[in-house]
């Protein structure tokens, strides 16, 4: 049997070299079943507070535990890694959110609230982002596609859960996404946040 600060050595290892999170199914693999998920868990939490004070911080997101840089320190590695996060237009963010905050929605639903028709392109774009995905399809003449988000939208947005999405209200100010007055009102039908299936 590994002694405790063996295991979170290994542990540490693990998510140091880790491109993606890992989570504690996968980080229990690596010791044949000797450790238990909630030993794991009780060795990431004193991981995250011995590096509470470093350049980077140990944090669960939506997908499972990664080393992440701390915010103010970002700037500076962007000096030597000039690569800039590509941009998206106010279209692609204003179909973000609202499936983020309104999913499953379909397209037609976000058409009904933005007041402008969704391009094939601003929803391509989503997918092939990974940031959103087709979750089932509305049981209405069509079948038109529910989209929601994914776990790879929460943890690029450091996430565990939508319920950690900043208030509607914060976004739609910066979006603007009241939507215009239009013949066709908006969807009455109050649509609940659900995570999306893995």
């Amino acid at each position: 049997m590994l002694a405790p600060s063996e295991a979170k050595t290994i542990l540490e290892t693990a998510l140091l070299a880790a491109q993606e999170p890992l989570p504690i199914s996968e980080l229990r693999k690596m010791f044949d079943e000797e450790i238990g998920a909630d030993t794991i868990r009780a060795l990431l939490e004193e991981l995250r507070e011995e590096w509470k004070d470093a350049g980077v911080e140990l944090v669960a997101t939506a997908s499972g535990w990664r080393f992440q840089t701390r915010a103010p320190y970002q700037k500076y590695l962007e000096r030597i890694s000039p690569e800039r996060p590509p941009r998206y237009s106010r279209a692609v963010l204003e179909t973000l959110a609202i499936i983020a905050y309104r999913q499953p929605v379909t397209r037609g639903d976000i058409e009904d609230i933005r007041g402008v028709t969704v391009s094939t392109e601003v929803i391509k774009r989503l997918e092939e982002r990974g940031w959103i995905d087709i979750v089932g399809h509305k049981e209405v003449p069509g079948r038109p596609a529910l989209y929601a988000t994914t776990k790879t939208f929460l943890d690029d947005l450091g996430l565990r859960s939508l319920q950690e999405l900043p208030p509607l209200e914060e976004i739609a100010k910066t979006l603007d996404l009241t939507p215009p007055p239009a013949e066709s009102p908006a969807p009455t039908e109050p649509t609940t946040v659900q995570a999306s299936p893995a």
